[in-house]
């Protein structure tokens, strides 16, 4: 894990090629100390790297983020208000690489949606 205390996945599902993953987020992490004091909001790039750490699990291998062709945040994340966040990954191999799709959302709002591949390093 890249950012220590960051988060921890209450619940991981693999079947078939798809990831659903539960993780919890920890409002008191020092990110959201200056990311926005008295106003917390999760930082794009550490959303994009929960999606790979969570895919380097469901594919036992090291990963480096290589293309991005879609990338859209919807929705603010506050982890004062919305701790809990679901991550669904469609997840497919070519070749050297690894093809995600990505939701997330919290409640029933759509917060994030990531295409990318990324490079197989190990």
């Amino acid at each position: 894990m890249l950012i220590e205390g960051l988060y921890s996945v209450e619940d991981f599902t693999e079947e078939a090629g798809t990831v659903i993953a539960t993780i919890k987020i920890y409002k008191e992490h020092d990110i959201f100390k200056g990311h926005f004091p008295g106003n917390p909001v999760m930082p794009g790039v550490c959303m994009i790297q929960i999606i790979k750490e969570l895919t380097e699990k469901a594919t036992g291998k090291q990963l480096f983020l290589s293309v991005s062709s879609n990338i859209k945040f919807m929705a603010i994340i506050n982890p004062e208000k919305n701790a809990t966040l679901k991550l669904t990954l469609t997840i497919t191999e070519v070749e050297d690489a690894i093809k995600v799709k990505n939701t997330t959302s919290f409640e029933e709002t759509l917060a994030l949606k990531l295409s990318a591949t990324f490079k197989i390093i190990s």
